[in-house]
């Protein structure tokens, strides 16, 4: 205890691209966490970030979960390798912030889900959305009935981050490894809609490959076949809390030069709620949110000051990090149950599975 305050979260971060970039900047500035070691599979890499950070450093797994004044674990590895080391960290007693999607399929997801309930470990999933205060600010609007009863969901998510033919190949070109819009983009999205309108009942969708070699990395010229999807469209029926049905319609891509970038439509009996931004180098800022009430065009909402985060970051993604760093490290100390956790992680990861189904039977699938 420090002045009455439990002392912070010895967090390790596994996983040294989004984890170095953005983990270790949020767990530094988070009161209720402090990085205190990093692991990475190759030891130049691993050396590099440990040089640069001041941290200790671990190539071996089961070493890091041996060491015990490592209490928990940020696993921002790719998707691939993450149910395996997750399960391990979480029989060592570990507490867990985990990437999404959290592993390659729901059943996974659930068996992790289990496990931590038998070992008594708290597990936040990093669905940052439900962090960045417009995205907090519309959920309250939606909550408090501003809308009346809605009636029809739209989100369009169309990014250009891989429509440059030559970026190379590596695992997000793998079905197999959890590579793919609906994995990246997807999860983050039906997590939303849930938080948001309610949980998906039933889901169609058709996916795509536009780009369907890419040159390797090891700079030979040779090209590899990509098999996971750049472009997913959907149609989800959600439940809301009424208990009615709303259609959702919902557009995924990471090959749209110049797209749209990321905006959500919400229409109900009572006015339409908008929130959207163009800017695709950041997910937090550039976000603005409208209204409309009926017989009115559509007007800005004024931003709630107490929903903003207490400090700006160059780069956005570390904020919203931060605050569900903060709400993982008091759960983890006062046993209360964490949300966003794996009981989201298995709804938004049986979406996505259900997705891939009916994209390659044409029917749709309920959950």
């Amino acid at each position: 205890m420090r002045g009455g305050e439990p002392a912070p979260l010895r967090v390790a971060v596994a996983g040294l691209g989004f984890g170095a970039a953005v983990h270790l900047p949020a767990l530094a500035d988070c009161p209720g966490t402090e990085p205190v070691a990093l692991w990475h599979p190759r030891t130049e890499r691993l050396e590099q970030a440990c040089a640069s950070s001041g941290l200790s450093g671990f190539s071996d797994f089961d070493a890091l979960l041996a060491e015990p004044g490592i209490e928990a674990l940020v696993i921002a590895t790719p998707p691939g390798p993450r149910f395996e080391l997750a399960r391990a960290a979480i029989a060592a007693g570990k507490h867990l912030l985990l990437e999404k999607p959290v592993a390659l399929a729901a059943s996974q997801v659930q068996e992790l889900q289990r496990l931590a309930l038998q070992a008594g470990v708290t597990v936040a999933v990093d669905f940052e959305y439900r962090a960045v205060p417009l995205f907090q600010q519309l959920a309250a609007l939606l909550a408090a009935g501003a809308i009346g009863t809605p009636w029809l969901v739209k989100l369009d998510w169309l990014m250009g981050s891989r429509a440059d033919a030559q970026r190379p190949w590596n695992w997000y070109s793998q079905r197999s490894e959890g590579g793919g819009v609906l994995g990246s983009l997807g999860t983050h999205a039906f997590d939303t809609l849930h938080w948001l309108v309610g949980p998906a009942r039933s889901v169609s969708a058709s996916g795509s490959t536009a780009i369907g070699q890419r040159p390797l990395a090891d700079g030979s010229g040779r090209l590899a076949t990509v098999d996971s999807e750049d472009i997913a469209l959907l149609q989800l029926e959600l439940e809301s809390a009424s208990g009615a049905r709303v259609p959702a319609q919902v557009s995924l891509a990471a090959v749209t030069r110049a797209g749209r970038g990321y905006w959500i439509e919400v229409y109900g009996s009572e006015g339409t709620l908008v929130l959207g931004s163009s800017n695709q180098a950041d997910y937090v800022h550039g976000f603005q949110l409208w209204q409309a009430r009926p017989g009115e065009p559509l007007q800005p909402v004024e931003a709630d000051a107490g929903l903003a985060f207490a400090r700006t970051w160059v780069d956005g993604r570390v904020a919203p990090v931060q605050r569900i760093l903060g709400w993982w490290a008091e759960a983890a100390r006062t046993g209360r149950p964490m949300v966003p956790g794996l009981a989201e992680a298995v709804h938004s990861q049986t979406i996505a599975d259900l997705a891939l189904d009916s994209a390659a039977t044409g029917l749709r699938r309920a959950l």
